[in-house]
């Protein structure tokens, strides 16, 4: 045991549970707006058409991430002097709560430039705020347990959240977003006087994001103990920035530690690229309504808790870079099945018009993506737990919550370019493929921690 987990105090569950408690309020934007819900409903109702709309959200997506990777080393390096996240937390949580709500005026067939350059504004100002927070929430892990108790906390963590993206997935379906028909999964017209016309239901998914994180990240803020505050903000500013130069001149001197940080924020990007534009494929290749993608998510959804439950057990046994390597593995497979897959083929084998068989591949990868995905997030905080140096834990794990969003653009933007250059979706989400691989040739570099302290 190292000194710094003898230190360390002991937290409460309350504690443990209020921070667990962030993944399940902020999980609905991912689940909602970045993927099942908003996104699809955006491209198919208000762009002028899919492939536009597929380009339009990549833009967006794009610009969101640059902002994130151009602001959050400094502000992290500020936050890491002077000591507590929750007030980071709170100021970002305030952004993704205004953005969430303004979604909801992203009426349908809308023909008013400004109107769409308002929505995907509402849209950017949600990512950076849920993104920061996030960046925030993460540095608070290490904190909490001992290293040997971080991988089933990270994967318990992970798959709380995919409970909660699940179970406001069945809310929105059943009762408010609507098919063609004007009609919910449950076949019934839409509850609470939604008007399937004006597709509330799919723009309530904004406010209903914003609800649900306002109320759960409260335990958070009330029970889970926080850095205690450092020197005053003028100071801070000059020495956390200073440090993080001085981090980031170290970093090629730690082999392991760099080709870490470099695969991550790779295959992190690549996830989040399949997370963010999956739906929008499916509605605009397979012609999928949003009823159906939202049937894709639940099944998605059940598939990453078990990815990441199972996930944090598997890195107690096999270690986490055995869980990120196989988890990275299967998305890219994943993703070269989606792009040979359309409603008249399957795997590149022709089949018969109306076949339910590209269907079924879709939702088979929809349940690949959301195991494998859930496994490599929860490894991926405890992997980086693994290339830190004693004594600098912290710093070490506010660079990769930071280097995460550092290419946070490249995926978008690459969808967004090749989408528009070929004038195909299919072609638009290839560039994935190349970055799981190389991420995938980065992991051999990547050593792990044992539990007995030893590196292998």
């Amino acid at each position: 045991m190292s000194v710094a987990e003898e230190e360390m105090a002991p937290v409460s569950k309350k504690g443990i549970w209020g921070w667990m408690l962030f993944d399940w309020a902020a999980q609905p934007f991912h689940t909602l707006i970045l993927t099942f819900i908003f996104a699809p409903y955006f491209t198919s109702h208000v762009a002028t058409d899919a492939v536009t709309g597929q380009a339009q959200w990549g833009y967006a997506a794009a610009i969101a991430g640059i902002v994130i990777a151009l602001c959050s080393p400094v502000l992290g390096a500020i936050a890491d002097a002077t000591g507590p996240r929750k007030p980071w937390i709170g100021l970002f949580s305030v952004l993704a709560i205004v953005g969430s709500f303004g979604l909801w005026w992203a009426y349908p067939n809308t023909v008013e430039d400004t109107s769409v350059v308002l929505i995907l504004l509402a849209f950017g100002l949600t990512m950076l705020g849920f993104e920061f927070a996030a960046v925030f929430n993460n540095a608070m892990m290490p904190d909490l347990v001992p290293r040997e108790k971080l991988g089933r906390l990270s994967g318990n963590a992970w798959a709380l959240g995919y409970v909660a993206g699940l179970l406001t997935l069945i809310i929105v379906l059943a009762t408010m977003a609507s098919n063609d028909q004007g009609l919910t999964l449950l076949g019934s017209e839409p509850l609470f006087g939604i008007d399937a016309a004006m597709k509330e239901g799919e723009r309530a998914s904004g406010p209903l994001t914003a609800l649900w994180y306002l109320v759960f990240v409260i335990p958070l803020f009330l029970f889970t103990p926080d850095t205690k505050r450092g020197p005053k903000i003028a100071g801070a500013v000059s020495k956390g920035i200073g440090d993080l130069i001085d981090t980031i001149k170290r970093l090629p001197q730690n082999t392991s530690l760099f080709a870490y940080l470099g695969s991550s924020m790779i295959y992190r990007d690549a996830l989040n690229g399949l997370y963010t534009f999956g739906g929008i494929y499916a509605v605009g290749v397979l012609n999928w309504s949003i009823v159906q993608v939202g049937v894709f998510g639940i099944l998605a959804n059940i598939t990453g808790v078990a990815g990441a439950y199972f996930g944090g057990r598997l890195d107690s046994i096999r270690g986490p870079k055995f869980v990120v390597t196989t988890s990275v593995v299967v998305l890219m497979l994943a993703s070269i099945t989606v792009i040979t897959t359309d409603p008249t083929h399957a795997l590149f084998i022709p089949v018969a018009q109306g076949s339910a068989a590209p269907d079924i591949v879709f939702y088979i990868c929809g349940g690949l993506i959301g195991a494998a995905g859930g496994a490599l997030q929860a490894a991926s905080r405890t992997l980086m737990v693994d290339q830190a140096e004693p004594g600098r834990m912290t710093e070490a794990f506010g660079l990769y919550a930071l280097s995460g969003r550092a290419t946070a653009f490249l995926a978008p933007i690459l969808i967004a370019v090749f989408t528009d250059i070929s004038g195909s979706q299919r072609v638009g989400v290839m560039p994935l493929i190349v970055l799981f691989l190389l991420a995938l040739l980065l992991l051999p570099l990547v050593k792990q921690q044992q539990m007995g302290g030893a590196q292998n």
